[in-house]
């Protein structure tokens, strides 16, 4: 199964690369030292948070934000990010 969110990936003020918050999961956030890192970071915070809340009996996946509906501090800029779940070997 996939699932996609949108991720806003803000520049740290100190430019050592990106903070990345998913508004719509709670406290799923990450980083990384440039964008590169901070896109496969974010796709694994993605993973592990779906992962999580699939293990949960009351797993709950909110809807997701429009990105023109979100606040975006000066440089901020949002991409949306998929990550796929098996549920059973060799299925897509």
């Amino acid at each position: 199964m996939t699932f996609t969110y949108p991720a806003i990936f803000t520049p740290k003020k100190d430019g050592t690369g990106f903070h990345v918050v998913f508004p719509d999961l709670e406290c799923c956030e990450t980083e990384g030292p440039d964008l590169e890192d901070a896109l496969d970071n974010a796709m694994e915070a993605l993973y592990n948070w779906i992962s999580v809340e699939l293990e949960d009996e009351n797993g709950y996946f909110p809807p997701q934000t429009d990105p023109e509906d979100m606040d975006l501090e000066e440089g901020a800029f949002v991409r949306n990010i998929m990550t796929r779940i098996k549920f059973l070997p060799d299925s897509d």
